[in-house]
């Protein structure tokens, strides 16, 4: 891996906040610059491509794989990250974000954001003279798809063609899913209860999206229609962070919402089971799936870290 290749992809300065933002080719390229990152570190080559480079990591919702994927992925290209709680800067204590995201471009080399408040990443990005990237709000998750689509990559061998079902609430993960996997022209089939259905404006930008790039969107209520045939399934909680006060409401919604032995079944033979993690075994996904031979999850989780490495590689 060298400066060139990186110069090829042709993202540096950018912000990452939404895939529906990038083309089709400008998220293959980070995808093939994740595959190669991973596959340079499993050979013990690392490349020291943010040396002396900072990313300031403002976190308001708490994580496991966001904060280590970012924290170890800069370690790994030679760089530094630092831990900014809500609690801890000014941010938490009345400072407005323009104000922030001014006074961290004179400092940092990027800043990563994972937050409620979708409006704020935009606000900080408006404002920001260095790269923003969102590692979560409630109504995106890109770095998480963008990992989810190095898993297909890698376990399917392609991309382009395939059927991705997701079974649950049309979140903050089924919004990117259907930017990311649409634009990369897969099938993708959104299961979800009336009620929690995916945000319709959203939905009908994935629709284009796919459309130009020979994938499709579309949005069910039946979790046994999106399943037929699928080469991938995805779910996620039911009940969000910040959404605890509904999840026996939630419960009762979903029921029969679940990726279980008998909804596998309806899948492709040699379907895979995709889960963002964290999992509540017994509710949106057995145990028996989340631990069985098709499910790659933790291939998943792992794989945050690589694509992350091609975002921060990317853009900073």
């Amino acid at each position: 891996m060298d400066m060139e290749t990186l110069e090829k992809v042709g993202l540096r300065g950018r912000d990452f906040i939404s895939l529906h933002d990038f083309s089709q080719g400008e998220l293959l390229e980070m995808i093939h610059l994740a595959l190669a990152l991973k596959a340079e570190r499993k050979a013990g080559v690392s490349h020291p491509l943010l040396q002396g480079k900072t990313l300031g990591m403002i976190f308001t919702k708490s994580s496991t794989r966001t904060r280590v994927s970012f924290e170890v992925g800069m370690f790994q290209l030679g760089g530094h990250a630092l831990f900014l709680s809500g609690r801890d800067i000014q941010l938490g204590r009345g400072e407005t974000i323009p104000d922030t995201a001014r006074v961290l471009s004179r400092m940092v080399d990027g800043i990563m954001i994972r937050t409620f408040s979708h409006r704020e990443v935009l606000e900080l990005a408006e404002y920001a003279t260095v790269p923003v990237i969102n590692a979560l709000t409630d109504h995106l998750h890109p770095t998480q798809v963008l990992a989810d689509l190095l898993t297909i990559q890698e376990h399917k061998g392609r991309l382009k063609g395939l059927k991705l079902a997701y079974i649950g609430d049309g979140n903050n993960m089924a919004h990117s899913l259907m930017y990311g996997c649409g634009k990369m022209g897969l099938q993708v089939v959104i299961a979800s209860p009336q009620g929690y259905r995916p945000d319709a404006e959203v939905t009908a930008q994935a629709q284009a999206d796919a459309r130009a790039n020979g994938g499709s969107v579309e949005v069910v209520e039946d979790p046994w229609l999106a399943a037929a045939g699928a080469d991938v399934l995805y779910t996620d909680v039911w009940a969000s962070m910040g959404q605890e006060g509904e999840a026996e409401i939630r419960k009762q919604a979903f029921a029969g919402y679940q990726i279980n032995a008998e909804l596998l079944r309806a899948a492709a033979k040699k379907a895979i089971v995709l889960h963002c993690l964290p999992a509540h075994r017994g509710e949106e996904i057995s145990a028996e799936v989340l631990e069985g031979e098709q499910s790659v999850v933790f291939d998943e989780a792992e794989n945050r870290l690589h694509a992350q490495k091609a975002i921060l590689a990317s853009l900073l």
